[in-house]
């Protein structure tokens, strides 16, 4: 199946399983088609938006010099995961998916060169008895414990009741971010972006906040369900559940960085690797490493049959945030990086020639028209 925005076989399994991002990237482009006549309003009060930043997982906003910076985030159904898996397993895990939750916002931030000073909290449920049990208090106290790794205050937020939109034991999981570029730094908007550039993919923890919908699906397929083993023994359910991690410490070290080496970053989440092109130039991007993908996502790929690009243009595959740097500073990156524990490898380069993605150590591409954002 190809979609009428080019995704074919990328996306074909997502779609089954409920998400086409065909449709969902052309309901987003028109979204943003509507909010360009508003992006001069704010001119009125002393502040302007950063025209070129609206469509980043991020939009600035220059007041008096300083760059803030917002999002508005969903968790999607990784809360659902966490249900059936306490459900089945008796495993609540409802405290790393707060920090899943708070990690999906503030990495929106971490793109645009930002990091986070407030989050407000979106806990939609079927029920109020869902704020009464155990499931609630793991929640808060996760989002909590994100927020601090973030440094980022929780200052409020909003918690409906939607019966008859949310089931009763369901909760839908959202959140919005108040942010800044540290002083004196520039924002990653990619204006400087270009061939000669280096790419670091700093790792994954696993599944992080996209493709639980392809999790469920498959979960429904296998005998075992969420407590079918993988190879290391662990059980779906537990790996599938994983905190993502939060990348706001790296992104204020690189912002310190002599030389501002990073040009451009990318939350490499929904759209898999295609990711990597999200940039508006028109330039290609040449992957020679890649990470050691993550079990669990091995497990999926292999149990659903996705091929190399299908699995490449769905999931993270052990990369949760591409950054493209200038030229010889992929190593300053790379150590950076390590010192504060994350994963990172200078992975390739961008080049003169059509936008696209080449990931040449498992033989797959994808063209300009794989991912229309904007």
């Amino acid at each position: 199946m190809t979609g009428s925005d080019g995704d074919g076989a990328a996306t074909e399994a997502y779609a089954q399983a409920g998400v086409d991002y065909a449709v969902l990237d052309g309901a987003k482009r028109a979204a943003l088609s509507a909010a360009a006549a508003t992006l001069d309003l704010p001119a009125a009060r002393g502040a302007s938006v950063l025209a070129e930043s609206v469509g980043e997982p991020a939009a600035l906003v220059d007041l008096g010099g300083r760059h803030l910076a917002v999002v508005l985030e969903c968790l999607g159904t990784k809360s659902t995961v966490a249900l059936e898996v306490d459900e089945a397993l008796g495993l609540d895990r409802f405290a790393d998916v707060g920090v899943d939750a708070v990690a999906a916002i503030v990495n929106d931030l971490c793109c645009v060169g930002a990091v986070p000073l407030t989050l407000n909290a979106y806990f939609a449920t079927g029920s109020s008895r869902w704020y009464a049990g155990r499931r609630h208090e793991s929640l808060v106290s996760g989002w909590a414990r994100a927020c601090v790794e973030a440094g980022a205050a929780w200052v409020g937020g909003e918690s409906p009741t939607l019966a008859g939109i949310v089931a009763p034991e369901g909760i839908d999981i959202a959140g919005s971010a108040l942010g800044v570029v540290p002083a004196g730094a520039e924002p990653w908007l990619g204006s400087a972006l270009g061939p000669g550039d280096e790419i670091v993919l700093v790792a994954s923890s696993g599944l992080h906040a996209n493709g639980a919908s392809l999790a469920r699906h498959l979960a429904g397929e296998l005998p075992d369900g969420w407590a079918t083993e993988l190879p290391s023994g662990r059980l779906f359910g537990e790996a599938v559940l994983d905190p993502s991690v939060v990348y706001v410490k790296l992104v204020e070290a690189l912002q310190r960085l002599e030389g501002a080496p990073v040009r451009y970053a990318s939350h490499v989440t929904g759209h898999g690797f295609r990711k990597v092109m999200r940039a508006p130039r028109e330039v290609s991007y040449r992957i020679t490493d890649v990470p050691p993908v993550p079990e669990v996502l091995e497990f999926i790929a292999a149990r659903k049959g996705l091929s190399p690009k299908e699995a490449y243009g769905t999931f993270n595959q052990g990369a949760g945030l591409a950054l493209f740097t200038a030229p010889g500073r992929a190593a300053d990156v790379v150590a950076a990086a390590s010192g504060l524990g994350y994963g990172a490898l200078a992975a390739g380069q961008v080049e003169d020639g059509p936008r696209r993605v080449v990931i040449e150590p498992v033989g797959v591409s994808f063209a300009s028209n794989e991912l229309l954002l904007r």
